[in-house]
């Protein structure tokens, strides 16, 4: 999977789940200061995103360094390469 699909596919959860306009999704917006989640959101972000990516994000520590966009499009890169 290219990274150009991994972001649109990241920025789809956050669209289509949180209803953050697209316009706010930059690499560098930070989830919980720019997009408004919270502790609870995240719960429902790892759901959204094992569906549409097809992975398990539970167990792994690394998550909890995600911090930014980018992060994540990181972050779903190397377990995607991993879990395939």
């Amino acid at each position: 999977m290219k990274e150009l699909d991994i972001v649109g596919l990241t920025n789809e959860v956050f669209s289509e789940e949180f209803e953050v306009p697209a316009g706010d999704l930059s690499p560098q917006a930070h989830i919980f200061n720019d997009l408004g989640l919270d502790s609870l959101d995240v719960v429902d972000l790892i759901v959204a995103l094992q569906k549409k990516f097809g992975v398990q994000v539970r167990n792994d520590e690394r998550v909890r360094e995600v911090r930014t966009l980018q992060d994540l499009y990181d972050y779903l890169g190397q377990i995607r390469d991993e879990q395939l």
